[in-house]
């Protein structure tokens, strides 16, 4: 980078205006003004111009794509939380830097969580559908519309890092019973505050909840981590919720409890081969039997302006010398 004035940054989709603009002052930034996600030929045109390159969840960087890799690029800062869509190993033995954007999406991701959890039993989509239709509403009855109440209920949490914890915090206020399986327990101060009950076995937590929330991060070890076997030890009367990464549930073993309605219902903001959608579950959402969100759950301009932020400073940070506040470390083999 040296002898440059300003580093060359590529970044990869757009990203809120107050966030390019900051960029466009402080480097050489290359924005992508329609938004389109870039195809793997453009992906390495880019990595082999860039300093710095910034992509986003859509874009696959990995170790084809970095083995083309110029010698001027040395970071890639991604702009997002999770890292599965960059190969961090090949990144590393190349000499790049790869950093993330942590902790500033726990609360939009916990609220969504929370909105589906909400949506599934309370039938919530299927009403607004109803009157944005234009169909004729009959008035109020005891017996139309009826769902399920979640008061009461017990809540299994897969995964109780910050944004597990936020949505247990906010499920405890709904008067859920928290339940949670993690790698290990949580401080005790945070088990008091929420009255949680900690499951060492997923199985057995699996098998005795009215809802599931998965909160895990994707990794190699949390692929399908909620297999077809795991699924099927699920009651009939419980609603799965999934806000974290497609591919912690294996999809087609979830499409077919629904169809066999093995289970009362599902709202899922992610899934296994995005941006497609797995036609059955758009079918099973028409039949009223799940609820679909195109990857909502941190879609707040806060949010993004906060991710966006963070970029700049591992951006910045790097530039000067140092060692960027969100680094991400290959792991130990």
């Amino acid at each position: 980078m040296a002898g440059r004035k300003k580093p060359i940054v590529i970044i990869t989709r757009k990203l809120p205006d107050p966030v390019e603009t900051r960029m466009r002052e402080l480097f050489d930034a290359r924005l992508n003004v329609d938004d389109a996600a870039m195809t793997q030929p453009a992906l390495v045109a880019a990595v082999r111009e860039a300093d710095v390159l910034v992509p986003t969840v859509t874009d696959r960087i990995d170790e084809a794509v970095i083995a083309q890799a110029g010698p001027n690029l040395k970071l890639i800062a991604n702009f997002g939380n999770g890292v599965d869509n960059i190969d961090v190993e090949a990144a590393g033995a190349r000499g790049i830097t790869v950093t993330n954007t942590p902790n500033v999406l726990t609360e939009d991701t916990a609220d969504m969580t929370m909105a589906l959890i909400l949506a599934g039993p309370r039938r919530l989509a299927e009403g607004a559908e109803f009157l944005r239709s234009g169909q004729k509403w009959p008035g109020w009855s005891p017996t139309w519309m009826l769902g399920r109440r979640i008061w009461g209920k017990r809540l299994g949490i897969v995964g109780m890092g910050r944004i597990g914890t936020a949505v247990a915090r906010r499920a405890k206020a709904f008067g859920l019973s928290i339940h949670y399986h993690n790698r290990k327990k949580v401080a005790p101060q945070i088990e008091d505050e929420l009255e949680a009950t900690y499951w060492e076995s997923l199985d057995q937590m699996l098998a005795r909840m009215d809802f599931i929330s998965v909160n895990c991060p994707s990794t190699p070890a949390t692929y399908h981590l909620l297999s077809a076997r795991r699924l099927a030890l699920l009651q009939p009367t419980a609603y799965l919720v999934n806000a974290a990464r497609g591919g912690i549930v294996d999809e087609e073993a979830l499409v077919k409890l629904l169809q066999e309605d093995r289970i009362s219902g599902a709202g899922l903001d992610v899934f296994e081969n995005e941006p497609k959608v797995n036609p059955k579950l758009i079918k099973l959402a028409q039949k009223n039997k799940v609820v679909l969100l195109p990857h909502m759950s941190s879609a707040t301009l806060e949010g993004r302006i906060d991710m966006g932020e963070k970029v700049i400073v591992n951006i910045r940070t790097f530039i000067d010398g140092h060692r960027p506040p969100d680094r991400v470390l290959p792991r130990r083999t």
